[in-house]
């Protein structure tokens, strides 16, 4: 056996580790370069073994050399198969350099393996060239693309990676640091934390006073009945249209109350350099391509070791642009790759999930094999460096938790959010709760899944557009743990368009209801087998929530129509009757106004209302949504529905920029028939002639003062004005079109590093801002507390005579 002197990592063109058999005697093809000797190395082991007549060779070595080189070993044998597998462990190498290795054996062939880790300050790969007849070194094929490695490419910051990606530390090894309590203590500041845990408390007075007032209704209708003999069907019509309209916020406050118990989730971070394995994936389809590149360079640079994680971006566009993209920031990240999937005509492609199922099995023919974990990001979110340690600690706590999610924040949301693009009300009030359940669900970017517990549940689930949920949900199902990490750690961006706006909700939507199906509604079946009754309750509120969507527009429409049929609204048998209803009425308002902002507050309470008034403008959409693509059959209209993804949904008005924006006129168009916003125009004209008629009604019917006014108040004028809500609330997509928000080109949002590129949103466009002109959506409320007020104390203060 000869032994000589070489500086390369055995890397084909593709990236990967040389790993295979040749069949024919292979000319000497090595590139050599010059390479520093190492001033200190300290050897571990040297062990030969002889296995059935061939030779297994293991050298390990420790170095903490300022520069490190590899020595080779080269083994000639006329028999044996030679085997050389070199390791290394190098944690302080200021400049790496290697060469190829170069083995000849004169009948079998040899095979070189290197596996290596190290946190270089430099590091560069020399060439390795080999001849063999049957392979295709181009590193490119029909399932994905590694860019080639050239000549002398290395990042002055970065090390190269994967080679000892496939080393499992042990747990013993992981090292986590508790940096604060409360994982939320940068989004929720001390007074708003004990204001938020009185939330329970106004919530169930809010319940309570609800179920209060539509008992007393119910009754007081029923003796109205009897007293009169006869039937008010429009009073009852009225009581179905408050509780519809009700129903959904009512749900949401009844599954709140289960989380009286404060959620106890502390703020983690793994430190060190012995960390799991993960691999990142971005998926993407015709999203632009600096937005995706902005996304992967990054991850890349995540304060992570750069050779235990990779980054995968699954271009299901299998854009050529993108491609080039990422093999030019390959030379910068040796551990960012490109993979597209082949799509077979005929067959079905699942969408993001078969994008991720295929980023899934291509990571296993990299060095090292796939990672323990996977991470998702989408096209748009952009990590924060601290990302990956603040949610791997959580599941290295719990050998039991499968899944770790953060919230999705947004840097691009206009001022005011007059469409509730922003999640806030969502990722900062809602989600916490369902984590103090044990119901944290994946919210579709930014989270960490084990593999081997999504191995074990069957991969990624198919047949949804919610592929994120349902992959929680069967996650639960069987009996693991979920975390929801309430920390900022991905800013991404939301659609710049009414019409992306809707085509995103609306998928979202549907792919609640198809997962919902699958999973029979939480309710039974194998995948719900092993949920306890709060994940059961979870699943069946907030998928259902979605066909409650039919019911509150068929109640929206009903609003008008009662006041315009002229038929008793609100009935009684005695004037006291009448008094209860109204100071019931006012209670109920009253103790909902307060329950909506201690529970908001993590959110803000102004979105809070903005959110409620966004149910109803978007309720038409969502109904339709459900009718067309999930119950008509196609002979009566019905329809699939196409993905689409966020960021390839284009805007051909540009309403949001001011200098490029389309005419007023021309929005409008877009806005009221393209988008089919006419259905809120005839909404708004249809309440106002109702209110109008009714109102004329109690001047022209009645000919003293006070009928008059019982008429008004107990039509359209009774507490606290639906029609009111409901008009405020439609007006919003005509708002919209006649004065846009207008907001910055992209780069202007981002910070960027002149020196590496690397972006990140600027703090300011991280949060949210309210203009001057908020005020006048706040107006609305004003009139309805104001007026409510009015009610409850006219209902003391006129004696009961005066209203017989």
């Amino acid at each position: 056996m000869s032994r000589r002197k070489s500086h390369h990592v055995g890397l084909s063109s593709d990236g990967d580790s040389l790993n295979s058999d040749f069949s024919e005697k292979v000319n000497n093809a090595a590139s050599r370069r010059k390479s520093h000797p190492a001033p200190q190395s300290d050897h571990e082991s040297f062990k030969s073994a002889d296995l059935e007549k061939g030779n297994v060779i293991i050298w390990r070595r420790k170095s903490h050399a300022a520069q490190d080189s590899y020595d080779s070993f080269t083994s000639n044998d006329s028999e044996m198969v030679n085997i050389p597998i070199l390791r290394r462990k190098s944690h302080h190498v200021a400049q790496d350099s290697l060469d190829s290795v170069s083995s000849v054996d004169d009948k079998k062939g040899s095979i070189a393996v290197a596996r290596r880790q190290s946190h270089a300050a430099k590091d560069s790969y020399g060439s390795l060239k080999s001849i063999d007849s049957d392979k295709d070194s181009s590193g490119s094929s029909a399932y994905g693309y590694l860019p080639e490695l050239s000549h002398n490419h290395g990042y002055h910051d970065r090390a190269s990676t994967t080679s000892s990606f496939s080393e499992v530390y042990p747990e013993k090894d992981y090292f986590v640091q508790e940096i604060n309590k409360h994982d939320d203590v940068e989004l929720l500041s001390p007074w708003r934390r004990r204001l938020h845990r009185l939330a329970p408390l106004a919530t169930l007075a809010a319940v309570g006073a609800y179920f209060t007032y539509y008992a007393f209704r119910i009754s007081f209708t029923v003796n109205a009945q009897r007293k009169y003999k006869k039937t008010y069907g429009m009073a009852w019509v009225f009581i179905a249209t408050e509780f519809m309209v009700a129903l959904p916020t009512v749900a949401h406050q009844v599954y709140s109350l289960l989380a009286m118990k404060q959620r106890k989730r502390p703020q983690l971070r793994i430190v060190g350099d012995a960390v799991p394995t993960v691999d990142c994936f971005i998926t993407c389809c015709k999203e632009d391509v600096d937005v995706i590149i902005d996304t992967a360079r990054a991850a890349c640079d995540i304060d992570y070791p750069p050779e235990r994680f990779r980054v995968v971006v699954l271009d299901d566009g299998a854009d050529p642009e993108l491609k080039k993209a990422m093999a030019n920031l390959n030379q910068q990240y040796s551990n960012a790759f490109y993979f597209a999937r082949k799509k077979i005509k005929g067959q079905p492609h699942h969408a993001k999930a078969g994008n991720l199922i295929g980023g899934t099995a291509f990571v296993e023919t990299l060095s090292g094999g796939a990672g323990e974990y996977i991470a998702a990001l989408d096209a748009d979110m952009i990590p924060e460096r601290h990302w990956l340690r603040a949610l791997i600690p959580h599941c290295v706590r719990n050998p039991n938790l499968a899944l770790a999610c953060p919230p999705q924040l947004f840097y691009n949301v206009p001022d005011d959010d007059l469409l509730v693009q922003s999640l806030d009300p969502f990722v900062h009030v809602m989600e916490p709760i369902k984590d103090a359940c044990g119901v944290a669900w994946c919210t579709g970017s930014g989270y960490v899944i084990r593999r081997s517990a999504l191995e074990a549940i069957g991969g990624w689930p198919t047949g949804t557009l919610a592929e994120d949920t349902f992959t929680s949900s069967k996650l639960l199902g069987r009996g693991y743990d979920t975390a929801y990490v309430h920390e900022g750690l991905q800013y991404g961006t939301v659609p710049d368009s009414y019409a992306g706006h809707l085509k995103q909700r609306t998928r979202w939507t549907l792919g609640t209801l198809q997962s919902a199906l699958q999973q029979r509604f939480c309710l039974y079946g194998d995948i719900c087998r092993d949920m306890t009754l709060y994940q059961r309750l979870s699943g069946f509120v907030f998928t259902m929530d979605a066909f409650f969507k039919l019911f509150l527009v068929i109640s929206i429409l009903t609003i008008p129509i009662v006041l315009i049929s002229g038929g008793t609204l609100v009935a009684y048998s005695t004037n006291r009757e009448l008094r209860w209803q109204i100071r019931l009425a006012f209670i109920s308002f009253l103790l909902l106004r307060l329950q909506e902002y201690l529970s908001s507050l993590p959110s803000g309470y102004r979105l809070a209302l903005r959110d409620s008034g966004s149910m109803l403008w978007m309720a038409p959409y969502h109904a339709k949504t459900v009718l067309v693509s999930f119950l008509l059959p196609k002979w009566l209209g019905g329809r699939s529905m196409a993905f689409t993804t966020t960021g390839s949904i284009k805007d051909d008005i540009n309403e949001r920029d001011g200098p490029r924006r389309a005419h007023v006129f021309r929005r409008l168009k877009v806005i009221l028939w393209d988008c089919s916003a006419y259905q809120h125009l005839i909404y708004i004209l249809f309440v106002i002639a109702a209110v109008t008629l009714s109102t004329v009604r109690a001047f022209v019917n009645n000919d003293t003062t006070k009928k008059k006014l019982i008429y008004l108040l107990t039509h359209a004028f009774f507490p606290p004005m639906l029609w009111l809500v409901s008009t405020t609330a439609f007006a919003t997509p005509i708002r919209y079109a006649l004065f846009p928000p207008t907001m910055p080109d992209r780069e202007e949002l981002l910070d960027r590093n002149p020196k590496t590129g690397v972006a990140h949103p600027k703090e300011y466009w991280k949060t949210q801002r309210w203009s001057k002109s908020h005020w006048r959506h706040e107006l609305e409320i004003v009139i309805l507390v104001a007026y409510s007020i009015s009610a409850f104390v006219i209902s003391f203060t006129i004696p009961d005579q005066k209203l017989s």
